[in-house]
């Protein structure tokens, strides 16, 4: 791979920084982030510290409840989550990170108390099927997905992370009421609904429906298997919830007792050889969040994508009040 040609470097660098800690055994990660896409950064991390790194998969709202119920006594080092949501509902469980590592990415995309900082983005799009959808007839909207004319034709994933912070956004923007209405609408529009974001985009191609909300990098990826799939993305209008701009993110749990190793990971995460693994060698091509570093080919610029404007940092406190907002329309059991 090509980060590893980087390793020494990136290993002179943290020892001299003599930030290790002596501690025996793995550091060990709570990680949200699917094992596919993400063990190679930890294997990446490993070679270039000699830190070993256990680590424990699962859905990022899950992984957070158990960190929560855990409490002091949680064997968790490092939270890796999917969204900030559930970064954000553990609080103050975790620890401030230095400043140093926060001033890597725009504040835009870190918490505002410092506590977990993003280490990839994704913008929100719709995959439409370009053999059944002209692209002047798409909605410029995620409000114009209950008109009629998409009735049965429209796919999401109620219970997917990503899903739920875009309704997080669409609530804290356009409000209770009106996001209620719209989830309502949708429902009696009979959008389909889906477990994740790839079932989505494949039911796009294969024509069982023409929109699905989904995040960006969805559409490469299935690309990689079906190079002919009818299907692109549609970034909607400027503001609009559904153009919501969201990260992936790492925090540091304060009950840990390898403070200095876990810090040493969510730096690496941060690192530039870390991130543009995102670009030239992971199948989701997310957005890099560190400046200087060019997203995949044929992606927009980071800096030209205007989502809602929201502070991710509310994303946790909301995030019961949008599952509990999902409960009532029907769309979660």
């Amino acid at each position: 791979m090509k980060v590893l040609a980087a390793l020494a470097v990136i290993a002179a660098a943290i020892a001299a920084a003599g930030c290790g800690d002596d501690e025996s055994g793995p550091l060990t990660v709570y990680s949200g982030r699917e094992e596919e896409l993400v063990a190679p950064l930890f294997e990446q991390f490993t070679a270039a510290t000699g830190i070993e790194v256990e680590v424990r998969y699962g859905d990022s709202a899950e992984l957070a409840a158990a960190i929560l119920e855990e409490g002091d006594g949680s064997p968790a080092d490092v939270f890796f989550a999917q969204d900030p949501g559930s970064l954000g509902a553990l609080g103050e469980q975790l620890a401030e990170l230095p400043q140093e590592t926060l001033d890597r990415v725009d504040a835009a995309y870190r918490d505002a108390d410092g506590r977990w900082v993003g280490t990839s983005g994704r913008s929100r799009v719709l995959v439409y099927n370009t053999g059944a959808v002209a692209e002047t007839d798409l909605p410029s909207s995620v409000f114009d997905l209950t008109d009629p004319a998409w009735q049965g034709r429209v796919g999401i994933a109620p219970t997917n992370g990503s899903f739920q912070a875009f309704v997080t956004a669409m609530r804290l923007t356009a409000g209770e009421e009106r996001t209620r209405q719209w989830l309502l609408d949708l429902q009696e529009n009979g959008a389909n609904t889906y477990e994740k974001n790839t079932p989505i985009v494949e039911a796009v191609a294969a024509g069982e429906i023409d929109l699905g909300l989904v995040n960006h990098y969805y559409v490469p990826l299935v690309k990689q298997e079906h190079p002919d799939a009818p299907i692109a993305n549609h970034f909607l209008e400027l503001g609009d919830p559904g153009a919501l701009v969201s990260v992936a993110g790492a925090g540091v749990l304060a009950s840990s007792d390898r403070r200095g190793d876990a810090e040493q990971l969510v730096d690496f995460l941060l690192s530039d050889d870390a991130q543009r693994f995102y670009v030239e060698e992971a199948e989701e091509a997310e957005y890099p969040l560190v400046g200087g570093i060019e997203p995949a080919a044929g992606l927009p610029p980071l800096a030209d994508l205007k989502g809602p404007d929201v502070d991710l940092t509310t994303f946790g406190p909301e995030l019961e009040k949008t599952v509990e907002l999902l409960r009532e329309t029907g769309w979660l059991s």
